[in-house]
């Protein structure tokens, strides 16, 4: 089974790399690019789950419901993008069930961010993405975590793929700077490897990011925009045409769990 995934949240990235833009901007970038993956996702029949910040969802109400009534789950990216306390982790999976009356019952933690693992089984949730297995210099070294999904308490934990062989990472930044023939070799690896493939993406990746006052680094904006448009699109297409299967983590947890 396939597992794409949304984070979707205020495109606050430039601050990060000391650009500048609007709270507005943040929230518009990522409305247009969530507006293409779903149109997306409709043309090609496909379920994705989308974790969402409750500010860009409080700010885009239009969008959560268009993307619940077409299918896809709802889930939790905590309370803002850049701000976290452990209180948040139940109130922004309350205050999404309140407002679009779903269920939520997956988080994943905004720059996967390491969360205690008791809080998040007490704020209610069922399973956790918030773990990039891999490498990556200055973020995160999970060389010696679990690859593949495991149990831990009560929440299934399911980290996002990295080949089975080198554990490269399958994100996003992969998906913007490999040349797309090797991303699907990977991809293949994996899936042959693990019978399922979990990779997220963000909606501004869709949109237009390469604004000189965002000063944001070459590889991050890479294949970005229209031409992120029509490289999912074929990402997608070439899945299909292997007969691979898509679903949502709750569809996938349901699955595991059986």
């Amino acid at each position: 089974m396939v597992l794409l995934s949304f984070d979707i949240e205020e495109f606050d990235m430039p601050l990060e790399y000391k650009g500048e833009i609007s709270f507005e901007k943040q929230i518009s970038i990522s409305q247009t690019g969530l507006e293409r993956i779903l149109d997306i996702l409709k043309k090609h029949s496909t379920k994705a789950t989308f974790f969402s910040t409750v500010v860009f969802a409080e700010n885009s109400k239009h969008l959560i419901e268009r993307l619940l009534n077409e299918g896809h789950e709802l889930a939790s990216h905590t309370w803002f993008h850049s701000d976290f306390e452990e209180k948040h982790l139940k109130d922004s999976k309350d205050r999404l069930e309140e407002l679009f009356s779903t269920k939520v019952t997956g988080l994943r933690m905004p720059r996967m961010m390491p969360v205690s693992k008791n809080a998040v089984e007490n704020a209610g949730y069922s399973y956790n993405s918030s773990i990039n297995p891999t490498f990556l210099p200055g973020r995160y070294n999970n060389l010696k975590v679990s690859r593949t999904y495991f149990k831990e308490g009560k929440v299934t934990q399911i980290p996002a793929s990295v080949s089975p062989n080198f554990r490269i990472p399958l994100f996003w930044l992969s998906f913007h700077n490999f040349p797309l023939s090797f991303y699907k070799k990977l991809a293949s690896d994996t899936l042959k490897k693990d019978n399922y493939l979990n990779i997220y993406f963000h909606p501004w990746e869709f949109a237009e990011i390469k604004e000189e006052a965002f000063k944001l680094p070459g590889f991050t904006v890479k294949n970005s925009g229209k031409d992120m448009v029509e490289r999912f699109d074929e990402f997608i297409s070439w899945l299909k045409s292997k007969n691979y299967s898509f679903g949502t983590f709750q569809e996938f947890q349901k699955q595991i769990e059986s």
